[in-house]
């Protein structure tokens, strides 16, 4: 085991992830990279992904023949009141935007689908905006899950807290906390601040799995 102060070099991130930002975790034993909303990391190494979700969802994914895995977190577009069928539309295709490029870029690094193993985390009923934004982020990635034919090995959804999530792709190990203890409203502001960002970003064109 590495002590703090001689902590082995990081290894490479995969080309495209250079920007997610990695530390050495002493708790872990590992390099650890740490993703916000909207974003999503791919590694083949000994690594560990970490995140924190309140109304947000996170996909485990990773070929179980090779290790090489990656986790998203994401929130669907939504209106402040009624949606109409338009931006249930443009919901979706963002939706099917954060899981696809995760997935393609496993499988871009050598992963196949018919490995695949997801486990799913999130989607906890956190901001009060007048509507669920966790259920709906629920309800659409296990509709993306059953139409792509995906096998859900685990998952964790729902309820009220936040949760914290470290996923090892090597092995598929997921540590999960649900925080219900908050000492402030660091994640819900977070988030708020993400759906707004979503409300004036255009909405991802239509990619398909290879």
């Amino acid at each position: 085991m590495f002590k703090n102060h001689d902590a082995p070099p990081m290894p490479q991130a995969l080309k495209g992830y250079e920007h997610i930002k990695r530390y050495w975790d002493k708790t872990q034993d590992c390099y650890t990279a740490k993703i916000l909303p909207g974003e999503y990391y791919v590694t083949m190494q000994e690594e560990c992904i970490t995140t924190v979700l309140g109304s947000c969802v996170s996909a485990c994914v990773r070929d179980t023949k090779l290790g090489i895995g990656g986790m998203n977190h994401f929130m669907l577009p939504v209106n402040r009141g009624s949606i109409d069928v338009s931006s249930i539309s443009d919901a979706a295709r963002y939706g099917n935007f954060a899981m696809e490029h995760l997935i393609n870029d496993i499988m871009h690094n050598g992963g196949q689908r018919k490995n695949m193993e997801f486990k799913l985390f999130g989607g906890g009923k956190v901001m009060q905006i007048g509507m669920d934004v966790g259920q709906k982020n629920i309800s659409f990635v296990l509709e993306y899950m059953a139409t792509e034919g995906f096998y859900i090995a685990a998952q964790d959804l729902g309820d009220i807290y936040p949760r914290k999530v470290n996923y090892f792709p090597k092995t598929g190990k997921v540590k999960m906390k649900k925080l219900k203890k908050m000492h402030n409203d660091t994640i819900t502001q977070r988030e708020e601040r993400y759906l707004n960002q979503l409300k004036v970003e255009p909405v991802a064109g239509d990619i398909e799995l290879f």
